[in-house]
């Protein structure tokens, strides 16, 4: 098998991924998952496509990571995992679209508006 690569966004943050066969780890930024995401809940959303196919162990995935926070990168590194694993075998498909890793979550910062504080937030307003 040659490397697979596909790419998966979220808000601000961008994962390009490439998977080749190996023995499941996992490199970001050329640093391992570990160390790039401390928090166990954030490596467990990042390896759920992995696990929901069994597939943890039988390939190594190398990330490109940028933007965003550490929320939005997992959910992109998931994204892109996911539509990588499509690419090797798409009968998986179905199994990561009912799951949700296949669809892209379209929602971003609005944008600030001119005579305002923020995107919705008025300034203070009184009559008086």
């Amino acid at each position: 098998m040659e490397m697979i690569n596909a790419i998966g966004r979220r808000k601000a943050a961008v994962a390009r991924v490439y998977l080749t066969e190996g023995t499941g780890k996992i490199t970001i930024n050329k640093r391992d998952l570990k160390d790039y995401f401390p928090s166990e809940l954030v490596q467990f959303v990042v390896k759920q496509p992995l696990n929901l196919l069994n597939v943890a162990d039988k390939y190594d995935v190398k990330v490109n990571l940028y933007g965003g926070g550490f929320t939005g990168q997992s959910q992109a590194l998931r994204l892109a995992i996911a539509r990588a694993l499509v690419k090797i075998n798409a009968d998986d498909k179905k199994a990561l679209r009912a799951e949700g890793f296949i669809t892209r979550d379209p929602r971003i910062v609005e944008r600030k508006k001119p005579g305002q504080p923020k995107a919705r937030r008025r300034f203070q307003f009184s009559k008086r």
